[in-house]
C-alpha cells in the first residue's frame, strides 16, 4: 500500500462526499430524490448514463478478458455497445413519455393494476440485487488487494459509502457522482491507450503482430474460439447483452431525470458515443496488458484477470498511474452501486409501499421517508449477501441480471408500447415467465454446476447446457406475454390508442 494510492483514494472519496453534501441541499421532494427533479440536460444525463453503465465489469473485467482470451474477450464490448441501439430506437422515448419514476409507472400508464406493478417491482429488485452483489464482491476484492485489509471490512467501506450517497443525496448526488466518474474513467482510458500505442509508434498493426507472440495461445489469440467454444452459448450470451440493457432498471430510470423525450433521445446519443469510444479503447488496454504485463502476472494477481488494467497502468506509467487507475476503478464501483441502490429503493418505496400498500395516497413526506428506509434496507441486504458471496464465482450474476432484463422486462415494455391486444394478464405472464425461467435455467447451468472442482459454485453435471439461458428464457418471456393475452382474452383498445399517442408524442391529453 503506497502513500500515492491512499491520497488519490481519499481525494476521490472527498470529492464524492462533497457532491453528496451539495446534492442533499437540492433534494427536497420525492421527484428530486428519484429523478433529480427531471432537471438534467441531455449531455449531463448522457454522461451520467455512461457512468452508470460502465461498471467494474466493463473497466476491469473486459480488459482482463481481452488480455487473457484475445478476440473472445471483445465479445462483451461488442454486445454492450450494440445494446444501446435497442435502447435508442425502441425504448428510450416511449419510456420517458409514459413513465414517472420507475418501469412499473410506465406499465401502469396502460394497466392500472396492482399485480402488474408488483410483478415489475419484483423483477427490478431481483436484477438490482444480483447486479449489486457482483459489484460489491468486485469492490471488496479490489480494496482488499490494494490496502491489504479483510474482505468484509472492504465490502463494508463500499457499502457505507453507497448508502450515504443515496440516503442523503438521492438521484442528484448519484447523477453527479456518475458524471464525475465518467469523466475520470474516460481520461484514464485515453491516457492508458495513448501510452500503449506510443510504444508501437501508433501503429495498430504492429501491436497486433506483437500480441501474436505475447501469450501462450500464439496466433490463435487473435481468432475466436479460445473462451467460447460453443456457438449456441456465444449466441445466447450476445442475446442477453444486446437485449438486456433495455431491461435494466437502473439504466432505464435515468430517462426520467430529463424533462422530455427529445432530451432523453439526446442522452442516449451522447451516451452511445462515450460508451462506443470506451469499448474501442478496451482493445488497447487488453492487448497492452497481454504484451506489457503478461498473462502469468495477470492471473497471479486475480484468476479472472480483473486486475489487468491497474497492472498495465503500473507497467507503463509507474506508481502514480497505477494509483490513479485503481482510484478510478473504485469510483466506478461506487457510482454504479449507488444507481443500483436507488433503483431497488424506488421499487420498494414507490411501487410497493406508495402505490400498492398506500394506494397512491402517501404524502410527499411519507414517500421520502419510505424511500430513505428502503435505500438503507437494500444497502444492508446487499452488503450481507456480498459478505457471504466472497468465494463464489460471481460472473454469472452480472450475465443473469442482463438475462432477466431481456427476458422479463423487455417483453412487457415492447408489448405495452407496440401491441394493441396486450392486456393485464399478458403483462404479468410476460414478467413472471421471463423472470422464473431465467432463474431456474441458470440454477441448472454450467455457471452453477461443473464436473471440475472450483470451476463453478457446485461440483456436478449441469442439467442445462448453456451458461447464459437467454436463448431460451427471452423467447419464453415473449411467449408468456403472448399466451397470457390470447388465452385470457379482452383488451382495452381505447386505452391503447391513448397510450400509443402519448408514447410517441409525449402529449398528456389526446383529446379523446
Amino acid at each position: 500500500m503506497s502513500t500515492t494510492v491512499v491520497v488519490l483514494f481519499l481525494i476521490i472519496v472527498s470529492l464524492t462526499l462533497a457532491i453528496t453534501f451539495w446534492a442533499s441541499r437540492q433534494t427536497q421532494t420525492t421527484g428530486d430524490f428519484y429523478t433529480a427533479g427531471g432537471g438534467l440536460t441531455g449531455f449531463q444525463n448522457g454522461l451520467a448514463i455512461s457512468g452508470d453503465y460502465l461498471s467494474a465489469a466493463s473497466f476491469l473485467g473486459i480488459a482482463g478478458s481481452i488480455a487473457l482470451f484475445g478476440f473472445d474477450g471483445f465479445f462483451y464490448s461488442i454486445g454492450f455497445l450494440i445494446a444501446y441501439l435497442v435502447v435508442l430506437f425502441l425504448v428510450a422515448e416511449p419510456l420517458r413519455n409514459l413513465g414517472k419514476y420507475t418501469i412499473a409507472d410506465m406499465l401502469n400508464s396502460r394497466f392500472d393494476a396492482k399485480k402488474v406493478r408488483g410483478a415489475a417491482a419484483l423483477s427490478t429488485i431481483t436484477i438490482s440485487l444480483f447486479y449489486m452483489i457482483a459489484q460489491l464482491v468486485g469492490a471488496g476484492a479490489l480494496i482488499q488487494l490494494l490496502f491489504d485489509i479483510p474482505y468484509t471490512v472492504a465490502v463494508l467501506i463500499v457499502g457505507v459509502m453507497m448508502t450515504i450517497y443515496v440516503l442523503f443525496g438521492g438521484m442528484v448526488a448519484t447523477s453527479w457522482v456518475q458524471i464525475v466518474k465518467a469523466v475520470l474513467l474516460m481520461a484514464g482510458m485515453l491516457i492508458l491507450s495513448f501510452l500503449v500505442l506510443m510504444h508501437f509508434n501508433f501503429n495498430i498493426g504492429a501491436m497486433f503482430e506483437e500480441a501474436k507472440t505475447a501469450t501462450s495461445h500464439g496466433a490463435d489469440y487473435l481468432n475466436p474460439g479460445l473462451k467460447y467454444t460453443s456457438p449456441l452459448d456465444t449466441i445466447s450470451l450476445m442475446l442477453a447483452l444486446v437485449l438486456g440493457t433495455a431491461g435494466l432498471p437502473h439504466i432505464l430510470m435515468r430517462f426520467f431525470t430529463v424533462k422530455d423525450a427529445k432530451t432523453a433521445r439526446k442522452s442516449v446519443v451522447t451516451a452511445t458515443w462515450i460508451i462506443g469510444a470506451f469499448y474501442v479503447l478496451t482493445l488497447f488496454l487488453g492487448f497492452g496488458a497481454a504484451i506489457f504485463v503478461g498473462e502469468g502476472t495477470i492471473t497471479e494477481a486475480n484468476p479472472g484477470g480483473n486486475m489487468a488494467a491497474p497492472l498495465l497502468a503500473e507497467a507503463i506509467g509507474g506508481e502514480f498511474l497505477f494509483a490513479f487507475i485503481s482510484a478510478v476503478a473504485f469510483a466506478t464501483i461506487l457510482a454504479v452501486v449507488a444507481g443500483l441502490v436507488l433503483s431497488g429503493a424506488s421499487a420498494f418505496a414507490h411501487d410497493l409501499y406508495g402505490q400498492i400498500i398506500k394506494k397512491g395516497q402517501a404524502s410527499d413526506k411519507q414517500q421520502m421517508l419510505a424511500a430513505r428506509y428502503a435505500a438503507l434496507g437494500v444497502s444492508v441486504l446487499s452488503i450481507v449477501l456480498s459478505v457471504f458471496a466472497q468465494y463464489l464465482n460471481v460472473a454469472f450474476l452480472v450475465s443473469l441480471a442482463f438475462c432477466i432484463g431481456a427476458s422479463a422486462n423487455l417483453p412487457v415494455i415492447l408489448y405495452t408500447v407496440y401491441w394493441k391486444r396486450f392486456n393485464t394478464t399478458g403483462a404479468v405472464s410476460a414478467v413472471l415467465s421471463g423472470l422464473i425461467s431465467a432463474l431456474v435455467l441458470v440454477s441448472m447451468s454450467p455457471s452453477v454446476f461443473s464436473p471440475t472442482e472450483g470451476a463453478a459454485l457446485f461440483v456436478g453435471d449441469p442439467l442445462f447446457p448453456l451458461s447464459n439461458p437467454a436463448l431460451v428464457s427471452v423467447p419464453i418471456g415473449f411467449l408468456g406475454g403472448y399466451l397470457g393475452t390470447i388465452l385470457s382474452g379482452g383488451s382495452d383498445a381505447k386505452r391503447y390508442a391513448e397510450v400509443k399517442v402519448k408514447a410517441h408524442t409525449g402529449y398528456r391529453d389526446t383529446g379523446s
